[in-house]
């Protein structure tokens, strides 16, 4: 059965817990980079991280991105979104597509 985790600042992900979702703490880019490759290892097929988070990690993100699993979904943190998950969602569209349907004005 594949799981659900989800990586970042202690405080953002926490209340992830209540969810059964799998947590792994990450304050530094080093920690984040080996947490995100051991969860794709483990054969995690979704993996949840903060924006604050997958900052540190471009190039382990970008690793999985047109892999089928583990889909890595950025999501806000604690101190609000900065917009880089509905980026990512724009872009995976765009690439999907071919056009940016999801266009805000």
């Amino acid at each position: 059965m594949s799981k659900i985790g989800i990586i970042g600042d202690k405080d953002s992900i926490m209340g992830f817990l209540a969810l059964g979702i799998d947590i792994f703490p990450a304050y530094d880019a080093e920690e984040v980079k080996k947490n995100i490759h051991r969860l794709a290892e483990k054969e995690y097929a979704i993996i949840y991280i903060t924006e604050e988070a997958s900052l540190q990690a471009g190039d382990s993100i970008a690793r999985y991105k047109d892999m089928e699993l583990p889909a890595i979904i950025v999501i806000p943190g604690i101190g609000g979104s900065m917009g880089l998950g509905m980026n990512e969602v724009r872009e995976s569209a765009k690439r999907a597509i071919g056009a940016d349907i999801l266009f805000s004005e």
